[in-house]
């Protein structure tokens, strides 16, 4: 784990960077429950700057759904990995996903239906291939909520594994993670050959900054805690601050292949 640098120290974006950003904590602030959580009208823009401006080497990769993703950016499909990394959406708008054995995954939701009914304060979201208890309104349940969630795996969820994220537990398809979607995407055009940043708040991002790092690129840790990224912004505010530099720069001069941003 690192003590990484502050925004002040940040690289200014460049034209040969292959974007990938986590959403919650990261393009937005967290909300109470994944519903409340709305894009600034801004960030947006900033995020399609940097789509037209790396030629789509933009990716948002999140364990939201990618229908939900969607549902925060609806102006543009980017590409995505949705799940962390159960379902994938190449730039050709392609969408791959992970086959899983449904009948375990019915049992685990059902079970954790009563779980969410029992206690008051707790959330399930059901993405479609995986499922997260949320306790933010209850954290008081942190334990409880991971102790039901390891139970129910051993019991039931062979090919299933635990994640644990900010006030979040999660059930998630064994064999991928944000760092395994990251590596995938550099092998794929417009990725390919580019440098690669990741920016992300959450335990769950450490994969990709590790990912990061190994191929040389850029890793940005938003918020406090111990991480494997390099650089750290303090909060969503920062990272719309910094990503401007990207907007304010298409705004004075056209970007060729020598420019950098």
């Amino acid at each position: 784990m690192s003590n990484p640098f502050s925004m002040h120290l940040l690289p200014t974006p460049a034209h040969d960077w292959a974007w990938f950003f986590d959403i919650d904590g990261t393009l937005a602030p967290i909300a109470a429950s994944p519903d409340a959580v709305h894009i600034d009208p801004a960030i947006q823009q900033l995020i399609h700057t940097i789509h037209t401006q790396s030629q789509g080497a933009v990716a948002l990769i999140s364990g939201r759904s990618i229908v939900d993703i969607d549902r925060l950016f609806p102006e543009r499909p980017f590409a995505a990995a949705g799940q962390h990394g159960a379902e994938r959406r190449h730039p050709n708008g392609t969408i791959e996903r992970k086959v899983v054995d449904g009948r375990r995954l019915v049992l685990m939701r059902q079970a954790l239906r009563e779980v969410e009914r029992r206690y008051a304060g707790l959330l399930l979201e059901d993405k479609g291939l995986s499922l997260a208890l949320h306790y933010r309104l209850a954290p008081g349940l942190e334990s409880l909520a991971h102790r039901e969630v390891r139970e129910l795996l051993l019991e039931t969820g062979s090919g299933f594994l635990m994640q644990t994220g900010k006030c979040v537990v999660e059930i998630l398809p064994a064999g991928n993670t944000k760092g395994t979607v990251v590596t995938q995407f550099m092998t794929e055009p417009p990725f390919r050959g580019r440098v690669p940043v990741f920016v992300g708040d959450d335990v769950t991002d450490e994969h990709a900054f590790a990912v990061v790092n190994q191929l040389g690129g850029i890793s940005v840790k938003v918020g406090e805690g111990e991480t494997q990224a390099r650089y750290r912004l303090c909060d969503v505010g920062e990272v719309s601050d910094w990503l401007s530099r990207v907007g304010d720069l298409q705004n004075t001069h056209h970007v060729d292949a020598g420019d950098t941003l």
